[in-house]
Order: C-alpha cells, then structure tokens, then sequence
C-alpha cells in the first residue's frame, strides 16, 4: 500500500536555523559591544595620559615663570637696562621695515607725502611684532589727511592719532606739516626685514 504524503497539510519545518542565526546575531552584537567597550576605555586612558602631560607642562612653566621672576629682582638697574634692550634687539630684527614702508604707501593720498618717519620703540604683543613710529606728512589738503587717518585706522595695520599741525610756507606754496603718532602691526606671514632696510628707519624723508 502507498501513502502519499500531503505537503500542504504538514509543511517543512527547520526549527533548528532560527536559533542558529539568533545565536550567531547575538555573538556578532556581544563581539561589537566588547569591542566598543574597550576602545573606550582606551580613549579614557589616553585623555587622562594628555591631562597629566598638560598639568604637567602647566606646573613647568608656572616654575620657570617664577624663577625668571626671581632672576630679574636680582639683577641690577644697568641689567635690566640691558635685558629690555636685548629684547628690543630681537624684536628689530624680526620686523619688516620694507612692509611697513609698502603699507605707507598704500593708505597714502596722492595729496599727501611722507616728511618723516621716527622709530620710538620696537616690541612684542603676544606673539605679535609692533611699532610705535612718529610720521610726518606734507599736505595742502587737511580733509585728504583726515581721510588717510581714517583709512589708518580701518586697515587693521596701523591706530593713528593726529598730534600737531605746522604751518609752512615758502616762495612757491604754502601748506602745512601734520605730525601722527602710530602704532603698527605688521600682518601674519611678512617676511624679515634685511638689515639695509632697518638701517632706512631713523629720521630719514620719503617724498
């Protein structure tokens, strides 16, 4: 006798791949969870590995800064003379005269010309180079200077301030010598000046 079996009536059953693949889920979840738990525990312990170097570095630098302090009560008068000199020194030679002279010019009128340029003194703000210069310019025209100081002042180069008016006259014209004080910051990315150039920065004339 033959029996055929009826597929519709009792389908295929495979209970055994659901829990496998269920298995093999949850080993892929647990594998990537340990995984992230360990990465993170790495990264806390290079944060706490760069808070200690940077305390460190912190506690370094607050002793030199006190122990440069107690070096300068003990120099003498002459030799802090000589270290504030030295430090004008380098910050001469790490300034750029040729860009000063070419940043003149730009905010120059055609009515006005340079007379004179005095360097008063040469420092460092920070990590910037500054200047603090006395120039003179020759004018028949007191509105174009007043436009060059305000153009001045709006470059993010130079803060002028107008500090005198002379009168001059000769056979020719008469017109009139505006004395500016002004402090300079050279823009990032200048290059330093030869030596030729800050040999130019005394009171010389430029027409």
């Amino acid at each position: 006798m033959i029996t055929k079996l009826n597929l519709s009536t009792k389908p295929f059953r495979n209970r055994t791949t659901p829990y496998l693949l269920s298995l093999l889920l949850l080993a892929v979840a647990v594998s990537g969870a340990i995984l992230c738990f360990s990465q993170l525990n790495e990264n806390n312990k290079l944060n706490e590995i760069a808070a200690g170097q940077v305390d460190q570095m912190e506690e370094e630098v607050k002793r030199l800064k006190g122990e440069g302090e107690k070096v300068q009560q003990q120099l003498s008068p002459e030799q802090r003379q000589l270290l504030v000199a030295s430090h004008k020194l380098v910050a001469n030679k790490s300034f750029g005269w040729s860009r000063l002279f070419a940043d003149l010019e730009s905010v120059l009128p055609g009515s006005v010309s340079a007379s004179r340029i005095a360097v008063e003194n040469v420092y460092k703000d920070g990590d910037r180079v500054k200047a603090e210069l006395e120039f003179g310019v020759l004018s028949r025209d007191y509105t174009a200077v007043m436009s060059m100081i305000g153009n001045m002042n709006n470059s993010g180069l130079f803060q002028a301030d107008l500090r005198g008016q002379d009168l001059q006259k000769n056979e020719r014209m008469t017109y009139s010598e505006y004395t500016l004080h002004l402090i300079y910051t050279p823009a990032y990315g200048n290059s330093v000046a030869p030596a030729s150039d800050v040999a130019q920065t005394g009171q010389g004339g430029a027409q």
